[in-house]
């Protein structure tokens, strides 16, 4: 009876990609007029990576009007880190506040 293969098998480790390599790609889908699905295959990517690649890059060249800029979803990251730390912050003084009003009563 054959042995069942791990099932991690099709999987292969997380990528990183230079921005240059990125643009590059980018490049090819916008201004040379190929498929993601044809240049996702030719440079061994997932489409959905590189459709997300040109996605950002269609936003930043048409200045937001068709998504967010690579500086605004710079922004909102930021802006979201900030609410965390703020909301945080807040709950802390709450559980503070309601220790201290209920030890002086």
């Amino acid at each position: 009876m054959p042995r069942m293969k791990p099932s991690t098998e099709g999987k292969r480790e997380r990528r990183r990609f230079t921005s240059e390599f990125q643009a590059g790609a980018v490049r090819l889908v916008l201004d040379e007029g190929k498929t993601i699905g044809a240049v996702a295959r030719e440079l061994d990517l997932t489409p959905s990576a590189l459709g997300r690649w040109v996605a950002h890059a269609r936003a930043d060249r048409t200045k937001g009007r068709t998504g967010l800029t690579t500086e605004e979803r710079a922004e909102l990251a930021q802006l979201r880190k900030e609410n965390r730390e703020l909301r945080m912050e807040r709950d802390i003084l709450k559980k503070a506040a309601a220790f201290f009003a209920k030890n002086q009563a």
